[in-house]
């Protein structure tokens, strides 16, 4: 403010304006710091932060505590070894799972054929085709069973005689006088070793028999549910897709089928062809077993690439023990058949089927079949079938638009 000057008849005059002077200011006093007292985040304007919270093991300064993480990871791998052991025990069971699905897939065709043709319910044409199954199985076990115990039965009765016809000739002489055959032989059929071993042969034998027919038997029924609840299962697995892709996942779906269907067809056709040409040329050289021989080859026809070789060996020892060169003439003429089936018949029938070149084929067979034995080898062609509709319908189209 501006103080006014006195004038000279007592009269206070205006002082000239100029800048105003503000009373000064004492200066702040700092607060008096406590000896004792440490200065936190708040007193030295830092703002509010985590304070460090002492741990019981008296780690303070907030690191992991790797106690508990190595804890936790070592349970983590224990449980993971736990599953994969439980799965492991469980093999049996998901192999029984998956060739009964793929036994029901690939029937399905023949189900609906049947409802088709025949106008029969669903139930009735499930009903026809196992049936059918059951009658073949029959025919098959009619066919070899009298054979093969006649078989053991008339070698069991030969044997003595083959042992005195051999003893007779001039070569085992030489070597019983030369090494003792005959007192050696007897000292191992009478020790007490032979006994247990021949019973633990047997039980062995008996336990892989009846692991057999047990596995048949699940499979017989997981199939037989798989075939009367198939549609459901399929609709619940196209209800896992988003709905507006379902329709092409559908028509994905359903070819697949479609194409493991004709790939169980084509098998049975070239098994089928197999016994006929195989009944007709045992049944020529005069063979006993022309029907039982005949079944096995086309039964083991069904396996994928090899099928038709063990056959040919099975029809081969059983014509050589009787003649030896019919038995040669057998094996050259399955050596033929053989190729005329791998390089003419199948591929044509597994083309039309399933669509896949042969080099797809023979590298799935053989890659299944060292993943899972023969049941790897026998679901190995479908599923380069899937694949390869996969590609061609869903990636190839996908790669070609960008």
């Amino acid at each position: 403010m501006s103080v006014d000057a006195p004038g000279p008849e007592g009269e206070r005059k205006p002082s000239p304006p100029g800048p105003e002077k503000e009373p000064a200011k004492e200066p702040a006093r700092e607060p008096e710091q406590d000896p004792a007292h440490e200065p936190t985040p708040q007193d030295s304007g830092g703002g509010a932060g985590p304070i460090p919270v002492e741990r019981p093991d008296g780690d303070a300064s907030g690191g992991p505590n790797y106690f508990v993480m190595g804890f936790v990871g070592a349970l983590g791998v224990l449980s993971a070894w736990l599953m994969v052991e439980a799965l492991t025990g469980a093999r049996a069971v998901f192999v029984y799972i998956m060739v009964a699905l793929f036994l029901a897939i690939g029937l399905n065709p023949v189900i609906e054929l049947l409802r088709r043709r025949l106008r029969l319910p669903r139930w009735a044409a499930i009903l026809t085709v196992c049936m059918a199954l059951l009658l073949f199985t029959a025919v098959f076990v009619w066919a070899i069973i009298p054979p093969l115990s006649e078989q053991v039965s008339s070698f069991v009765s030969g044997l003595p005689g083959a042992i005195d016809h051999l003893q007779n000739t001039t070569f085992f002489r030489e070597l019983d006088q030369r090494y003792n055959l005959l007192d050696r032989l007897q000292g191992i059929v009478t020790s007490g070793d032979v006994g247990q071993q021949v019973f633990g042969g047997l039980v062995g034998v008996g336990q892989v028999v009846f692991n057999g027919l047990f596995a048949v038997f699940t499979v017989f029924i997981l199939t037989l549910f798989f075939m009367a609840s198939l549609p459901g299962i399929m609709d619940v697995a196209y209800r896992f897709v988003p709905r507006s892709r379902r329709e092409g996942v559908r028509e994905i779906g359903d070819e697949i089928v479609q194409r493991i269907g004709a790939f169980i067809a084509g098998q049975l056709v070239v098994a089928a062809f197999g016994g006929v040409v195989a009944f007709l040329f045992l049944w020529a050289i005069g063979s006993a077993y022309a029907l039982t021989l005949a079944l096995v080859i086309a039964v083991t026809a069904l396996i994928p690439l090899v099928g038709t070789t063990i056959g040919a060996v099975i029809a081969t020892l059983a014509v050589g023990v009787v003649d030896p060169w019919l038995g040669l003439l057998t094996l050259v003429f399955f050596l033929i058949y053989q190729q005329i089936e791998s390089y003419v018949l199948a591929p044509r029938v597994m083309r039309h089927a399933v669509d896949v070149a042969p080099t797809v084929n023979i590298t799935a067979a053989l890659v299944g079949g060292a993943l899972l034995g023969l049941v790897g080898a026998l679901l190995a062609i479908p599923t380069a079938a899937a694949l390869t509709l996969v590609l061609k319908k869903v990636v190839f189209p996908r790669l070609e638009r960008r």
